[in-house]
């Protein structure tokens, strides 16, 4: 029995997996609750399918890219139940996951899937693929331009998903680019995608997620130096 554990946006989630069979899944839609609401959901979960702790064989975890507070979140629970039970972890990829929901949408169509991650103001974590998962363009921080995607879209209809499609639509009014609603990370496809042999077991001690930005946690020496003492 499988774990999977989602936390990269303001949706959090966990799902329960046997036999690549899905058991039960719980999500949240709660900004900024994941501190205290994750381990709730893993202790009901377990608790409605009537199963135990200790029957987990394995924890699969979205690893990123995503908010950074969420991801830490999701790894702390996820590391120390793995070091609790002794059993491995596993990490999956946010943005292709999405990707593995979109293509369940499209029927194979001949289309690049783009899921986006809103990263703030005009940036989003992104990544093309086909639907097939194979990569296209990996994953980046994109800063949106009416230029983006211009020589792709030329030849190309790319779907775009996720809290950052909705903007990107609005700066690139292009026929090609297709909107998808309400696709976003979930427990779900995290757990769907370790059974299509899609996540990476990780060491347990040195496991970080993918942030893909730099967290500034300092203030800049520039900035210091004119503080008042």
């Amino acid at each position: 029995m499988i774990l999977s554990i989602e936390t990269s946006t303001e949706v959090c989630s966990v799902a329960l997996h046997s036999d690549n069979k899905l058991l039960a899944y719980s999500e949240l839609f709660t900004e900024k609750s994941h501190s205290s609401a994750l381990t709730l959901l893993i202790e009901d979960i377990i608790k409605n399918t009537q199963k135990e702790m200790k029957d987990l064989q394995g924890i699969v975890l979205s690893q990123g890219p995503g908010s950074y507070t969420g991801l830490r979140v999701g790894t702390s629970v996820a590391k120390g139940l793995c070091y609790a039970l002794n059993i491995p972890l596993y990490a999956v990829n946010t943005l292709l996951a999405m990707s593995y929901v979109a293509s369940k949408m499209i029927f194979n169509q001949p289309v690049y899937l783009c899921p986006m991650i809103d990263a703030k103001r005009m940036e989003v974590f992104s990544m093309l693929t086909n639907p097939d998962l194979e990569i296209i363009k990996p994953v980046e921080a994109l800063v949106l331009t009416t230029e983006s995607f211009t020589e792709i879209l030329a030849n190309q209809v790319i779907v775009i998903f996720g809290d950052g499609a909705n903007k990107c639509k609005k700066i690139i009014p292009n026929e090609n680019l297709l909107l998808l609603e309400n696709i976003y990370p979930s427990a779900k496809a995290i757990g769907d995608l370790f059974f299509l042999q899609k996540a990476q077991e990780v060491s347990i001690a040195y496991f970080e997620p993918f942030y893909l930005k730099e967290v500034y946690t300092k203030v800049k020496l520039s900035e210091a130096v004119n503080q008042p003492i």
